[in-house]
Formats: structure tokens, C-alpha cells, sequence
């Protein structure tokens, strides 16, 4: 392996320590928080990672494929999860007998009384402050298992949802080091046995002579300080295991973090190898980490030692993959998962070669905008999925797009969001909705510029509309509006984003017509319309204020059920009228449009009255972040979504 070079240099903001615990079940897919703090300068990644243009036969590095926007939506095959409460020991303290919880996803099809079907088995651990289960609370994921099993690409596996924590944990960072440092005596002599002894893996019995002997048929894989506890389970329990699945971390058997000894815990696993005949025995490790993970140096550099040692750790024992622009959360989780995975349970010498359904993606960064308008996939209405005001925009490509007012677009973003929309247009699925009749766009030509983008969750499960701002002089959705309904679907919430007529009143009169059409058509499009939210930012908030307010019937509709909640984000509306709906607001300091301030008297307002609201303001950031990628503002959308539910009163 010729000496790796410096790749990558960019510089990371300095990440708050916070847990990820009291993450709500129903919300699918939350962006993490960060398990350590790190500042870090220049990271390097290892000189010969493939390109992600060249994605076709798996290089032992290179770059991850994305996860087909089809595979995150619900299957007809669903597996299913169990809980299961098994007798273990606290090791940590003084080894006194508790209780600890897993999660079990059993594979479609699996019949717990037919013996002679065997499967292996895929354990998963969760990060710093996370629970059992935790992978399943993701629709997306729980998803993506169903489609891997169903297309094919993977056997039908069994997969458990541990945690190293007991009901009594320290989950502080140090406790949590002490707690994963134990965990694989949990794993050998209560997890494991119980859970191979009562799901038919390939493990004869829960004895361990019969554990050892099925471990072709197991891995293990966890993220953040759960691919710390996987490279420890390396270290402790290649017995029982084959595959391994670190990601986004680095070996910690020497030292912590702070104190990355790579190089010595390098030469502790290669000594491992040896004296244990891995290399004849069969082992394999996929490490991956995303480019811009917060804490991405520590992975990279135990890469580039594994990699220089390549007598030892050979392609078809160890790969290292990266994830273009992605970060330090579920997200890329998925994709790790997605591409590592198919890669387990396999003959050594058969060709990696990644799933022809990792192709599908269509656009990139370098795509013209007007090649994607133009697509036969939209039809005509491909041209509503950028501004029709067209000089509100500047950019000629998917990667360049610049809109008015708005800051921080994610060209990944804009990315993922047409191949999702290319995708299900080219399978059949209805994404664009018109709200107006034929006749009714004779008498407004206008209305011929209206309708409703649909990004499907699970059916029967509750809707959203999003509204994107724009001035009310044009849609910004491609910013404002469609990444956030992606995110609400992912979650498995049915959301819409709404491309309206520019003007206040006539915005507000496509938004009571938008709410009448999904009440109208909810059998045919499978939603819940009780409790539905309204979403907007900037122009967008005012809608989503306005109509809960106000009411349909005020916009020229029918009188439908006021929204549950109402999401108003960085709008400058003063104004309380004493009747408003559930309020949360998201707004920089920065911002020289809104002001956080008028943001903050509203809310206090609308609490004043004892309406539940709650504002989120963060430092430094300018009008229009949308999601809010890359910024201090990521993952507000989660806690939004939290404050929907506990605002829903049909749960």
C-alpha cells in the first residue's frame, strides 16, 4: 500500500458534549448529537479512496453508495420487532443481578415454531446516550432492512437492537466508557445466549461451544461510541463473531478519546489476527465514517495504519469506505448499513460488486438545472420544482443554486431530493398533485402554477403541509420546503409541500385549497388527517400562522379542523390574535429580515395565553437555513416534530 496523502483538509466547529437520549420513539430519523467534543484542523483520509463516481465493484476504500430513495419507504414484506427482556449482571458496579431490554426485527416470513430454518444474526449498538431499540425507531431503516431482505441483497437476517446501559447507568461520558468496556460480558454470557436461544439462528444451542461454532453466521456493528464497543467486541470476541460493522469510530482497548493510541491498539489487533489464525478462520471489518463527522479524525487515522499494513489486513478482511459530505448521525448510519451489510454472510472469493439498485442515482452536483425541469419523469410540471419567478434564482446547476434571502443551501440536499422525486416518478408513484380544476385555471391562468409535491410515509399515519418562503414573490422550495418534507417522510409522516400563487392573500387561498384537497382525497392519498401540522419559513410562516389562525373557511374554503401545531420559522409576524394554534419558531441572531426578538415577544404572547408554543434561537445564523445542515440550528426539524406530537391528541 503506497503511503497515504493528505485528502481532505477542512476545519470543524467545535461540537457541544451532549447525549442523544430522549429521543421520542415515533421520531424516525433525528439527527444525533455528537458522542465527544473535537476540534479538529486538517483530517486526511487514505490517498487511494475511490471516487464516488466509480462506485461499481467495492474497492477495499472508496466511497459509499446512496441508499435508494426506494428502499426507505414502508415494504409489502415487513419484518417485525420484539422486545425482549433477558437476566444479566452489573458488571460495572458490584455484578448484582438486573434486567436489561433488546430489540429483536425478525425477518418476513420467520415462523418462531419452524425449526429447521436457520438465520444469521446482526447485533447493532447505539451511541453515546442511546437505548435498545433505537435502530427500529427509524422508519427508514427498519424499512431499508425489509427492502434488502425482499429485493434480495441480503439473506433474511435476524438483527437485535442492544444497549451497553442498564436501567442504573452512569451515562455520563466517563460512565459510559465504563459501561461499554464491560459490555462484551454482557454479549457472551447473557445477551447472546438468550437471544440465540430462543430465535433460530444458526447456532444449534445457547451452550457456547455451539455459539462458536455458528460464528460465520453473526456480526456486529454500532455507531459513535458504538463503533468504539465494536472494535472492542473484535478485540474480545472473534470467537463468536466473523463480521464487523465500526462506524464512525476508532479501537479504544489503549486509551480514549483525547488519547488515541492507534498506532498500539493497531498492533494489538494485527497480534490478534495472528495468534488466533483470523486469517484462515475468516474475519471481515467494514469501517466507514462520513467526511464531515465532528469526530471523523480518529477513524481516518486508524484507517490509514490499518491500511499501510497491507500483508495483514487484506481487502477481503478489512475495507474503509467514506461518506461523501455526510455527518456525524442516523443519516449516515443508514448508508453505512446499506452498503455493508450485503457484504456479510458471503463466500471470500466472490466479487463485491455493489446492488445494481445503488445505480439508480440519476443527478449530481454538476446537473443542469434545466436537464432536471425537462426530465420526461416530471412531465409538466417539472418546472414548479424551481422557482417560476426564475430571477429570484441564480446557478446553472444542481450545485450551484443560489435563491433570494435564503442561506445555507445544501447542494447534497438538492441533490438527493430530485433523484427521490426522479425515482418514485419513474416507478409510478403519484408525486404532484394539482389543487385546481381545469376550469378554474381557465379563469386564473396563475393557478396553472399551483399544486402539491407529495413525499409519502407510512400510510395512514398523519400529514403535513410545508410552505417555503420566498417574499411572496416567489417559492423557494427547493430550500424552504422540499427537504423538510423529505425529513417528515423519512420519519414516516406524509408530507406535502405546496407551490402556491405569489401574494399574501392568494398564497393564503392555495393553502385553504391544498388543506380542502387532502381532507377531501385522505382515502385515496392514505392519510390521517387528524392532528396535521402546517410548516412554513419566512413568507411560508405566515401562511402556516394565517391559516391556523384564521381557518380555511376565512380563504375561501370550507371550514376544515384546525392544525395541531403550527411551525413558524423565521418570520418577522408580530402580531397575536388570541386564537392560535400550538406555536414553535426557529430563528438566527443574524438574521437582518426577522429579527429574533419580534420572534421572541410573539411566542411569549401566544404562551401568555396558555397556548403551549416554544422558540429556538441560535447564534450566529442568518435569515432562511432551512434544515439547517452543517449549522448549530441541524436537527431543530427533530425537536419540531416532538413538539407535534405531544401537541397530537389522536396518538
Amino acid at each position: 500500500m503506497k503511503k497515504l496523502i493528505i485528502l481532505i483538509c477542512f476545519l470543524l466547529l467545535i461540537i457541544t458534549l451532549a447525549a442523544c437520549a430522549g429521543i421520542q420513539a415515533q421520531t424516525q430519523e433525528p439527527t444525533k448529537q455528537n458522542d465527544t467534543e473535537e476540534s479538529s484542523g486538517d483530517t486526511k483520509a487514505p490517498s487511494d479512496v475511490t471516487s464516488p463516481e466509480n462506485k461499481e465493484v467495492m474497492e477495499q476504500t472508496g466511497y459509499t453508495a446512496a441508499v435508494p430513495s426506494s428502499y426507505k419507504t414502508a415494504s409489502s414484506h415487513p419484518g417485525t420487532v420484539t422486545r425482549l427482556d433477558y437476566d444479566s449482571k452489573d458488571y460495572v458496579g458490584n455484578e448484582a443481578p438486573i434486567t436489561k431490554t433488546a430489540y429483536v426485527y425478525t425477518p418476513y416470513g420467520y415462523d418462531e415454531n419452524d425449526e429447521e430454518t436457520r438465520y444469521s444474526i446482526v447485533y447493532l449498538m447505539h451511541g453515546w446516550g442511546g437505548h435498545a431499540g433505537e435502530y427500529f425507531e427509524y422508519s427508514s431503516i427498519k424499512n431499508m432492512f425489509d427492502h434488502l431482505i425482499e429485493n434480495g441483497d441480503i439473506p433474511p437476517v435476524i438483527i437485535v437492537s442492544a444497549t451497553f446501559y442498564n436501567e442504573n447507568s452512569n451515562t455520563d461520558f466517563s460512565g459510559s466508557i465504563a459501561e461499554f468496556r464491560q459490555f462484551h460480558r454482557d454479549f457472551e454470557e447473557n445477551l447472546m445466549p438468550t437471544v440465540e436461544g430462543r430465535f433460530h439462528t444458526y447456532a444449534k444451542s445457547a451452550s457456547d461451544e455451539d455459539l462458536k461454532a455458528s460464528r460465520d453466521h453473526r456480526a456486529f456493528g454500532g455507531f459513535s461510541l458504538g463503533s468504539v464497543t465494536t472494535w472492542l467486541q473484535f478485540c474480545y470476541d472473534t470467537d463468536y463473531i466473523r463480521y464487523f460493522l465500526p462506524m464512525s469510530g476508532s479501537c479504544w482497548y489503549y486509551g480514549t478519546y483525547g488519547d488515541f493510541q492507534i498506532e498500539r491498539n493497531v498492533d494489538f489487533i494485527e497480534q490478534l489476527v495472528k495468534d488466533n489464525d483470523l486469517d484462515e478462520r475468516g474475519y471481515f471489518i467494514y469501517h466507514a465514517v462520513g467526511t464531515q463527522d465532528a469526530v471523523k479524525s480518529q477513524s481516518i487515522d486508524m484507517a490509514e495504519e490499518m491500511l499501510e499494513r497491507s500483508d495483514v489486513f487484506t481487502p477481503e478482511h478489512y475495507m474503509f469506505h467514506l461518506k461523501e459530505g455526510g455527518y456525524h448521525d442516523f443519516n449516515a448510519v443508514q448508508e453505512y448499513l446499506y452498503n455493508a451489510l450485503p457484504l456479510f454472510f458471503r463466500d471470500s472469493d466472490k466479487t463485491l460488486v455493489v446492488s445494481d439498485a445503488a445505480q439508480t442515482a440519476v443527478y449530481t452536483k454538476d446537473t443542469g438545472i434545466s436537464d432536471v425541469q425537462s426530465d420526461p419523469a416530471f412531465g409538466d410540471f417539472g418546472r414548479l420544482l424551481f422557482p417560476v419567478n426564475s430571477g429570484y434564482m441564480s446557478g446553472d446547476t444542481l450545485g450551484s443554486l443560489r435563491l433570494t434571502w435564503y442561506n445555507n443551501i445544501d447542494p447534497d440536499k438538492t441533490v438527493e431530493i430530485c433523484n427521490y422525486m426522479r425515482d418514485h416518478a419513474e416507478t409510478g408513484d403519484t408525486i404532484f398533485y394539482d389543487i385546481y380544476t381545469e376550469e378554474e385555471k381557465k379563469v386564473d391562468s396563475a393557478k396553472r402554477d399551483t399544486g402539491l409535491f407529495f413525499f409519502k410515509g407510512d400510510p395512514g399515519k398523519k400529514f403535513a403541509v410545508v410552505n417555503a418562503g420566498g417574499g411572496f414573490a416567489y417559492v423557494g422550495a427547493m430550500h424552504d420546503s422540499f427537504p423538510h418534507a423529505l425529513e417528515l417522510s423519512k420519519m414516516g409522516y406524509n408530507a406535502f409541500a405546496l407551490i402556491y400563487r405569489p401574494g399574501a392573500q392568494t398564497a393564503c387561498e392555495d393553502l385553504a385549497r391544498a388543506i380542502a384537497f387532502i381532507f377531501e382525497h385522505a382515502e385515496e392519498l392514505e392519510v390521517d388527517t387528524s392532528d396535521y401540522s402546517l410548516w412554513g419559513g419566512s413568507a411560508g410562516a405566515r401562511m402556516a400562522a394565517w391559516l391556523g389562525s384564521y381557518g380555511t373557511e376565512s380563504f375561501g374554503e370550507d371550514a376544515y379542523p384546525r392544525p395541531a401545531a403550527v411551525f413558524v420559522n423565521y418570520t418577522g409576524l408580530s402580531e397575536v390574535y388570541g386564537n392560535e394554534p400550538p406555536t414553535y419558531s426557529a430563528v438566527g441572531t443574524n438574521d437582518g429580515i426577522a429579527s429574533y426578538r419580534t420572534i421572541e415577544r410573539r411566542i411569549n404572547a401566544i404562551q401568555a395565553n396558555g397556548t403551549d408554543a416554544e422558540i429556538e434561537v441560535f447564534h450566529g445564523l442568518s435569515h432562511g437555513f432551512g434544515l439547517g445542515t452543517g449549522t448549530v440550528a441541524e436537527g431543530w426539524i427533530d425537536r419540531a416534530v416532538a413538539f407535534w406530537e405531544r401537541n397530537m391528541k389522536n396518538k
